[in-house]
């Protein structure tokens, strides 16, 4: 299923590995250099802003290649054109088979720009040909769009194609239970809850059997999104906005109405980023960690945007006192902790970050600069040897 070699797809997962040794301190650098040396494997571009350039550059190439065969075509365009969409499609999955199998492009850029542009040319051909009455079937767009993506990220492994993935197989459920069920608006917030939550558990459970690190990143991804959907599902701002968006009367008042099962949702929209902070710390997971904290801030915002209780800035500031003293105490409880929660420094971070940023803090807070050594006289002072004496007594 997997497009790339075997050995050199290996090898990229192994200097990621040796890279992250790297960066803890395990290994020094020349030992990273010698391992990297004898380790063939596929183009990859760790750099984020020149693997946005290429993709960049990918997405011109793809255009200009769709352009040329239009202008070969116009001819027979105003016909045919669905059929030179469907080739653009096409042209867009075969440039990126070809660069994955021949010329091991993994994650580069270029073939992240052909994938993309093809996916997205093939859902722009599937919207046309099931058009009707100028009216776009949205669910067969979005059908395809998470069945594409699905197949093309179990084949190329790009991160990208499974985040469409779960756009797509999110947005085609929900579409669904609110198009062609009678009582869909009702039940989709509820619907929305069981599909995340039973995903983020079929996610965390495929992750623990994994035995190969090829979809590890696209699992950990469904992971996070899965709690990030599971919260706004259950978001009594987004329960009662979305549905008031929906309503015949969205464009005619502009005050949302109350909805119904209210405590139910302001229970759901307080609680889970608690949840979500316990568990995170019980269970040591980063990402669970950071979601429980903006999902913390965005049950705030719900809360501002229907009761104002405090003005801002006096909310901002009870807010920034409570977060200083609960932060102050949790780290004198954990400062010493060997296992476990603890505020010891992670291997698996820069070990010299923070001792570089509180040296530039100090630098600039005093002024302080590097000692600038003394230039020496041209002028060689010796023993002496005339009337007079010198340093060494001599006359």
């Amino acid at each position: 299923m997997i497009a790339y070699d075997k050995a050199l797809l290996n090898n990229v997962y192994l200097d990621e590995e040796a890279n992250r040794l790297k960066e803890s301190g395990f290994i020094n650098h020349e030992q990273y250099k010698a391992l990297g040396n004898q380790l063939p494997r596929l183009k990859s571009q760790n750099n984020l802003f020149i693997r946005i350039g290429f993709f960049i550059l990918g997405g011109m190439l793809y255009s200009s290649i769709c352009g040329f065969i239009s202008l070969l075509g116009i001819g027979v365009m105003d016909n045919a054109y669905l059929f030179f969409i469907y080739l653009f499609a096409v042209i867009g999955f075969g440039a990126k088979e070809y660069m994955s199998k021949n010329m091991n492009y993994f994650g580069f850029g270029l073939d992240d720009a052909f994938i993309l542009g093809g996916i997205a040319t093939l859902l722009t051909a599937v919207g046309l040909t099931f058009e009707q009455n100028y009216n776009t079937n949205y669910l067969a767009v979005i059908l395809v769009m998470a069945i594409v993506s699905s197949i093309a990220y179990l084949r190329y492994l790009n991160l990208s194609l499974a985040l469409l993935a779960c756009f797509g197989i999110t947005g085609s459920l929900a579409y669904a239970t609110f198009e062609y069920l009678t009582i869909g608006k009702t039940i989709l917030p509820f619907v929305m809850l069981l599909f995340s939550g039973g995903s983020y558990f079929i996610s965390k459970k495929a992750l623990q059997n994994l035995t190969v690190p090829y979809y590890y990143n696209g699992l950990k991804l469904a992971k996070g999104f899965c709690l990030i959907l599971f919260y706004l599902a259950g978001n009594y701002y987004v329960v009662r906005e979305l549905n008031f968006s929906l309503s015949d009367d969205y464009f005619y008042d502009g005050q949302s109405p109350e909805i119904p099962f209210a405590i139910f949702f302001w229970a759901f929209t307080m609680s889970i980023p608690l949840v979500y902070l316990f568990f995170s710390l019980k269970n040591k997971d980063r990402m669970m960690l950071w979601i429980g904290f903006l999902a913390l801030c965005f049950a705030f915002f719900t809360i501002r945007m229907y009761h104002h209780v405090l003005p801002p800035e006096v909310a901002l500031t009870f807010g920034g006192l409570i977060v200083f003293a609960f932060t102050y105490f949790a780290i004198k409880k954990i400062k010493h902790n060997e296992t476990g929660l603890t505020f010891k420094v992670d291997r698996f971070t820069n070990p010299n970050a923070f001792a570089n940023v509180q040296s530039l803090v100090v630098a600039s807070q005093f002024g302080l600069k590097p000692e600038a050594k003394v230039e020496e006289s041209p002028m060689e002072f010796g023993g002496g040897g005339f009337s007079g004496g010198g340093s060494n007594g001599e006359f």
